[in-house]
């Protein structure tokens, strides 16, 4: 009995096992029935299902496709109008640039203008001015005073000073303008090129459609509505641009209306006050003939009375000669007649006579030499006043020659004219 059990588990150990599947389910007739129903309702819904899929998938097609179409056509739109406002905004700034342009021109001549009118003043007026006050201090004498003509030629050089740093100030604002004038001038050109470009990648842009070649999708992270400017801010940037240059012509206009109004009224009153220093040469020169014309009488009327002088000293030089004479012949007459003898030598009547023609002549003479020597001193005299007045008739011909000669004749050259 143990044999037989050993040796059936050795023979089951030395054969593989095989395993047998269970026998398929069986199922009825009505559960086959039931499941094909059930297949045909199933495959009936998924019909129903993927057609209304369809239909669903046509209108939401024809739907986003009429939308992507009206959307393309408003973003067409919008980029016309938007090319419009850029082309409108470029040509406002480049009509605003263009008067800028202009004005600047205009500055620039005035500036010029200025300049030749402070080259005139300097090398023309102020330099004649300084000339005549420098030539004025050669006159010599009592005429070197400090006459209305000095006064008026210090007050022209001040009027010229003055005009001059009126138009040195003025040159420096028009300067100041135009620096003004092309800083606004460099914020439109920058506005113009942004606008430029800008028009040209809308206008890029308005030209391409969906079938266009190069059109790619984006798949960065970085949002592409990369602007953070308003459309308000856009329009009162440019907006601002072309009202500070309209502020700024405004202001050069005024600026060249101050100008001409102060050249103007410059020249007008360097013409004023040139003629208010030739009116003071001309009365000061005419003072001076006046003076001269009455000294010239006084010289002659001291040579004349110099000459009779002259005359008047040889008659009593002759007189007294001819007195010392007759003074001689009394002495003698005396001297001979002391001579008489004895009782002869009396006081007779030609004794008396002869004293007394002694004595007479004597103070002739005295009287006559007193008159000599008065009339010599006022011949010294006269000789002297003569000498002044020839001496003050050559410093009256000096200012004469320097005042009406020399200063007015460079005055003539002076020369105020509208530049």
């Amino acid at each position: 009995m143990a044999l037989s059990k050993y040796s059936i588990h050795t023979q089951l150990k030395t054969k593989s096992l095989i395993v047998v599947p269970p026998p398929p389910a069986r199922y009825s007739l009505i559960e086959w029935n039931l499941n094909n129903r059930h297949r045909e309702r199933c495959c009936m819904d998924q019909q129903q299902l993927a057609d209304s899929i369809i239909a669903e998938c046509e209108r939401v097609k024809d739907e986003i496709e009429e939308k992507t179409e009206m959307n393309k056509k408003d973003t067409d739109h919008k980029l016309e109008e938007r090319k419009l406002d850029i082309e409108f905004n470029t040509d406002e700034i480049k009509k605003q640039r263009k008067e800028v342009c202009i004005e600047v021109d205009n500055l620039k001549t005035y500036m010029e203008r200025i300049k030749d009118c402070l080259e005139s003043l300097d090398k023309n007026a102020r330099a004649i001015c300084e000339k005549c006050i420098i030539l004025r201090e050669q006159r010599i004498g009592i005429d070197l005073c400090y006459d209305d003509v000095e006064r008026e030629l210090k007050k022209e050089l001040e009027v010229i000073e003055g005009t001059q740093a009126m138009l040195k100030k003025a040159l420096q604002q028009a300067n100041e303008q135009v620096r003004r004038l092309k800083s606004t001038m460099y914020f439109m050109d920058r506005d113009l090129e942004d606008k430029s470009n800008v028009h040209k990648i809308d206008n890029y842009n308005s030209n391409l459609t969906h079938t266009s070649l190069n059109l790619s999708l984006y798949h960065g992270f970085t949002p592409l509505n990369r602007g953070n400017i308003t459309l308000e801010e856009w329009e009162d940037f440019t907006k601002a641009n072309i009202e500070k240059a309209a502020k700024e012509i405004n202001s050069a206009r005024q600026l060249r209306s101050y100008t001409d109004i102060l050249i103007k009224q410059a020249i007008d009153d360097l013409w004023d006050q040139y003629h208010s220093v030739n009116n003071a040469f001309k009365r000061r020169t005419d003072e001076i003939k006046e003076v001269k014309t009455k000294i010239e009488i006084q010289h002659a009327e001291v040579m004349r009375q110099a000459n009779e002088i002259t005359r008047t000293i040889t008659n009593l030089e002759k007189s007294i000669s001819e007195k010392e004479g007759y003074m001689a012949l009394a002495h003698t007459r005396l001297g001979n007649r002391a001579q008489r003898p004895g009782m002869e030598l009396c006081k007779d009547l030609v004794e008396i006579a002869l004293v007394n023609e002694v004595s007479e002549l004597r103070r002739n003479l005295t009287s006559m030499q007193q008159m000599l020597a008065e009339a010599q001193a006022s011949l010294r005299y006269l000789l002297k006043t003569q000498i002044q007045l020839e001496e003050d008739m050559n410093v009256k011909t000096n200012s004469l020659k320097i005042d009406e000669v020399d200063c007015m004749t460079l005055r003539q050259s002076m020369n105020y004219h509208a530049f």
